[in-house]
């Protein structure tokens, strides 16, 4: 694999040429005109696409409004219930709410239920479509109904990835949604483009998952795509299915990208056709010479099984070299589990070797990445005539839609898996976020699913129990289980792969699914659970605010996984404060506590009372403040608390994140850098103060308080920099923060202190 340093001409789809000083010439001997990079640059797909749905006339400084949105059941209640909030009186737009998330309706009374009952009644009343449990997971539902070449969807799920179809997708946090159903617009810089130039064919039991981890492994670290759109061309696409293509499309989420887009071609207008939506295809291909910012190219089949090991989709190695390593990877594995888990329990893996082989508890076949109607006829055919075995090992399958899983009953696949020991299941994304197949404790489980992050697979540290999750691709799990739990690589076995063909049989959704068809009944009543709340109130930015410092964080990155954890939570994601009491409770469970004493504080001054009396510290702060600044006082100084981490926001794009954060207090992050666009643009859409600190010793530690004078004004003006003063040893040490590029519209809603607000005055 190459990542070339500068940037790249395409030409004829075919040939690469680097953007150097001779570049011009090249390009005019094979195109035969004069081509400027700035037109070139106008032939990416990606550009193409994003003019269409461009609003703002400016390319540079982008409006889109998307064709379609998708959401499921841990996301769409606090979606609408914010929207509902801002004047919400129908879906403007195609809005699909799925339940593939709280499916598990055994845990939390009728919590989970009630969701969805909140949800269906929102379809009829608003007019969307609504997919009940176990019928398909967000991502396969989209992509068999939804999709469309040159369109544009956007979903409340990080892996909202539809490019491979055509469609470029973009998974953001429920504020952007509610933003769209509004009929406001997302609001982005014209992203750079990084192509993707594949050549050669897959090797024989290489699978979409191995080729999406040797990408991850190679651009993750070092940011070469992140927040842009990845763009797959070359002659290498031909030689992918589609369901090899969706496969590697999903996981472009973990590299950090924007969104994703591929050349289309027969084999997909042939899904189209399969799926009874021929209309839908466009033939798309980047024009005569398109110049692409970055580019990576990649020989499929120099790709071998890969094994991304834990705790990130980064974390990889070839199983080839895990298995001629396997001390020194897991004693490495080992050590980050310690600094992961804050030493509170420890990971044995090491364990795990018999007889110089690595034995696993677990394989799962699952979800938007591993759900496939290819991967598991993959799978089956691996598996045929062999037996898991009657240790400890397990296999669990879970076809991503009810049509998959009845082509897998009628052409017997789901037979073969069944009959080796491994156990079909229905439509669910549980196993990618913590919620069913937890394995035991100091388990080791491996998994086509789309992450393994720590706790991903259910594993309370905070209960002593602690598990783990390695990515790897169905084939070399299937491969696994046949060998009885021993790590195998798909290669290493001679395989009759059958491909069967796929048919389509929709019959499951026309007897299940409810479809406005974009009609909105006004009469039906919303159906309210009583764990289903409205979001509290939240007061907008004052003149100048004091932040205690209640977390710091130093790890490298900070997943949303860890600032507001997966799983089991989910049951509490339509209640805002019930849930914010899950608040960092696997990074730092002493945040809760330390933000509430601060927000009693905050309450008092809001309702006219004296925030001292709650929070007696706090007038020494003040005391030491008001020798320097004498005209704060309790009226134009707001006082919340704020985390401090070094790259947050890694991982999902839920908007609990920061609006756990908001309901708890918080007024502000303190990072080096934004993990992600997605969760600097939650805090930003929940009121929360996105600040930059520069990197090397931070001038305060946890505990401290600071003090931003005139923060307001320095909103309101676009200040280039914030000044801000820890209390430190009876006095005021100045430091200084910046805030990033914000538009017009983020900087109101951060003076009016969230979303609701900003659309509240916008309607009154």
């Amino acid at each position: 694999m190459k990542l070339y340093d500068k940037g790249v001409y395409l030409v004829n789809g075919r040939e690469l040429v680097e953007d150097t000083p001779d570049a011009a010439a090249a390009l005019k001997a094979k195109t035969g005109g004069d081509v400027t990079k700035e037109q070139a640059k106008e032939q990416t797909i990606a550009y193409r696409i994003l003019k269409e749905h461009n609003t703002s006339g400016n390319m540079e400084k982008l409006q889109i409004k998307f064709d379609k949105l998708t959401s499921h059941d841990i996301t769409f209640v606090g979606i609408i219930q914010t929207a509902r909030a801002s004047g919400l009186e129908r879906f403007p737009i195609p809005y699909v709410l799925t339940n593939c998330h709280n499916s598990l309706c055994a845990v939390g009374g009728t919590i989970n239920e009630d969701d969805h009952m909140f949800g269906l009644s929102c379809a009829k009343r608003y007019g969307g479509i609504y997919v009940p449990p176990h019928q398909a997971v967000i991502h396969q539902f989209a992509r068999e109904m939804l999709s469309g070449g040159g369109k544009m969807i956007l979903g409340s799920d990080s892996h909202t990835r539809y490019g491979a179809l055509g469609t470029m997708a973009m998974g953001e946090g429920g504020p952007e949604l509610v933003k769209q159903l509004l009929e406001q617009t997302y609001d982005i810089n014209m992203p750079q483009v990084v192509g993707v130039y594949l050549t050669g064919k897959p090797q024989t039991g290489v699978g979409p998952q191995d080729i999406a981890i040797a990408i991850i492994k190679e651009v993750f670290a070092n940011g070469y795509v992140k927040n842009k759109v990845m763009e797959f061309v070359g002659p290498g696409v031909e030689n992918l299915s589609v369901d090899f293509r969706i496969g590697v499309d999903v996981m472009t989420t973990e590299t950090t990208c924007l969104s994703s887009i591929w050349k289309t071609d027969g084999q997909v207008k042939e899904f189209y056709e399969i799926h009874g939506r021929s209309g839908d295809y466009a033939e798309l291909n980047p024009g005569n010479a398109a110049y692409y910012d970055g580019m990576i190219e990649l020989d499929l089949g120099e790709v071998k099984p890969m094994i991304a090991m834990p705790f990130h989709p980064s974390n990889a190695y070839t199983i080839e070299e895990l298995n001629a390593n396997l001390t020194d990877i897991l004693d490495d594995c080992e050590k980050k589990a310690q600094v992961s888990f804050n030493g509170a329990v420890n990971l044995n893996l090491k364990e795990k070797v018999r007889g110089g082989r690595l034995y696993v508890d677990q394989g799962i076949i699952a979800g938007c990445a591993g759900g496939g109607f290819e991967n598991i006829c993959d799978a089956a055919d691996i598996l045929d005539g062999a037996g898991i075995g009657a240790d400890e090992f397990t296999l669990s399958v879970y076809p991503a839609s009810m049509p998959v899983y009845m082509e897998l009953v009628r052409n017997g696949a789901a037979a073969k898996i069944m009959a080796a020991g491994g156990v079909m299941k229905t439509a669910f994304c549980g196993p990618c976020f913590g919620a069913g197949d937890t394995p035991a404790n100091n388990g080791f489980s491996i998994r086509h699913s789309t992450r393994n992050f720590p706790n991903r697979e259910g594993s309370k540290v905070q209960n002593g129990q602690i598990a783990s999750v390695a990515l790897m691709d169905a084939r070399s799990i299937a491969a696994t289980a046949a060998n009885k739990g021993y790590l195998t690589a798909a290669t290493d076995l001679d395989v009759n792969y059958t491909k069967p063909k796929y048919f389509f049989d929709q019959t499951i959704y026309q007897n299940r699914v409810f479809d406005s068809h974009g009609q909105a009944d006004s009469s039906v009543e919303v159906k309210m659970g009583p764990n289903i709340k409205d979001w509290p109130k939240m007061c907008a930015l004052t003149d100048h605010l004091m932040l205690k410092v209640v977390s710091e964080i130093h790890d490298p990155v900070t997943t949303t996984d860890e600032l507001i954890p997966s799983g089991e939570t989910s049951s509490y994601r339509s209640n805002p404060l019930g849930l914010a009491e899950f608040t960092l409770s696997r990074k730092d469970p002493a945040y809760v506590a330390r933000a509430k004493e601060v927000q009693k504080a905050e309450l008092a001054r809001e309702e006219g009372g004296q925030p001292y009396e709650v929070l007696p510290e706090l007038k020494d702060a003040v005391d030491v403040i008001m020798q320097q600044f004498p005209q704060i006082n309790e009226r134009n100084t707001g006082i919340g608390s704020t985390i401090f981490a070094v790259k947050p926001g890694d991982g999902s794009a839920r908007e609990q994140a920061a609006s756990c954060q908001k309901v708890l207090g918080g007024w502000a992050n303190i990072a080096h850098e934004y993990a992600t666009k997605r969760y600097r643009s939650n805090l930003i859409n929940w009121g929360m103060l996105p600040l930059l600190v520069q990197e090397g010793g931070l001038p305060f530690a946890n505990g401290d308080y600071l003090f931003l004078p005139d923060i307001r004004k320095a909103v309101e003006e676009k200040a280039s920099e914030i000044t801000a003063y820890v209390v430190k040893e009876g006095g005021l040490k100045e430091f200084c923060m910046t805030l990033g590029e914000l538009t017009d519209d983020e900087r109101s809603i951060i003076l009016k202190g969230c979303l609701i607000n900003f659309n509240r005055k916008e309607q009154s």
